[in-house]
């Protein structure tokens, strides 16, 4: 199969272009480049002959015309996206444009594609979407496929929006679609601005490590390998029309996971311990989420994925390679908006 994956140089895009290449795919990766992209996280796949890289916005559509002619795709996985909250209320026009202006063009490319192709039936448009659409949970509960939208942030209303589009374009044009929504992930390669890296790095270099509110708002945490090991799944088997919801079945308080990797960080990196001693409550995120928490059954149950690793598991393996991939993380910092507290304004 040959697979178009937009975003493909992210955190998560990198990772199912990795995994798709090492089963044999052919993989087109279309990525801006924008701040949170790094062509590191694909360098070991770069030269496989199964491995191309267009550098490309998806807002720009005749772009988009000219890389489906040029390489024929059977299928496209859409991750591209602005994807971090707390730049969304800084700065929500980005979110507009390119999860929802984005997507529009996109779909539009890969129809007139899909058409001029004769309508083929395998062919396939999977949108990576999130479970911040569905809003915030209560003390008990669980989002599944039929949970009623509810977003809370211009983040997750523009990709709200983006799904919406997708399946759009499925009842009126005959796309076929497949949509699947995540809980939030965390793994190597990850952009140190979100919590993990941030806890992470923070830490490593005896910074404040910042808590929203009371650190009481509870994530259900999939690790990045797991969710694309669901994504290619969920492309070759999952039904046109139909949504999966992927989680990691690893709900943890914020506070707790933070304390989990400082226990980790005094096991792997003793000298700086103990790391908890740097937690510092902060002012909440306006709008902040109190509880997401997906049910995977349907992922289960048609299409027999679950989770392989807990997430204590998890959080070792990613420490660890925070630990040993500094040359990775390093050059990073320098990016816009890094190490600051962004998402202030209301």
């Amino acid at each position: 199969m040959k697979i178009l994956v937009t975003g493909g140089a992210g955190f998560i895009g990198s990772a199912v272009v990795r995994q798709a290449v090492a089963k044999g795919h052919h993989v087109v990766n279309l990525d801006a480049l924008t701040y949170a992209a790094n062509l590191e996280n694909v360098a070991s796949v770069a030269d496989s002959p199964l491995y191309a890289f267009e550098h490309a916005d998806i807002r720009d559509r005749q772009a988009l015309t000219r890389i489906f002619s040029t390489h024929a795709p059977d299928a496209v996985m859409h991750l591209a996206a602005e994807s971090h909250v707390d730049r969304s209320i800084d700065g929500p026009g980005d979110f507009i444009d390119t999860n929802i202006t984005g997507t529009f063009n996109l779909l539009e490319a890969a129809r007139a594609y899909w058409q001029s192709q004769g309508r083929p039936d395998g062919f396939r448009f999977h949108h990576i979407s999130t479970d911040e659409v569905f809003g915030s949970l209560g003390p008990t509960g669980q989002f599944n496929e039929s949970t009623p939208y509810d977003p809370r942030s211009p983040y997750s209303a523009s990709k709200a929006a983006s799904d919406h589009l997708v399946r759009a374009w499925h009842e009126t044009y005959g796309l076929p679609v497949v949509l699947t929504n995540c809980s939030n992930n965390y793994g190597p390669f990850h952009f140190p601005e979100k919590l993990i890296p941030v806890v992470i790095l923070n830490a490593l270099h005896g910074r404040p490590i910042p808590i929203y509110g009371k650190g009481e708002n509870v994530r259900d945490w999939l690790y990045v390998e797991d969710h694309a090991t669901a994504l290619l799944l969920a492309l070759e088997k999952g039904q046109p029309g139909r949504s999966y919801a992927i989680g990691g079945e690893n709900e943890r308080r914020n506070i707790d996971l933070v304390r989990t990797i400082c226990t980790l960080l005094d096991e792997m990196r003793p000298d700086g311990a103990p790391h908890d001693r740097l937690i510092t409550y902060v002012t909440d995120r306006p709008g902040h989420d109190a509880r997401y928490a997906i049910d995977p059954t349907r992922m289960r149950e048609e299409l027999g994925w679950s989770p392989s690793v807990t997430v204590e598991e998890g959080l070792r393996l990613t420490v660890r390679w925070y630990l040993d991939n500094e040359s990775w993380w390093r050059p990073l910092l320098d990016r816009q908006g890094v190490g600051q507290r962004l998402g202030t304004s209301s």
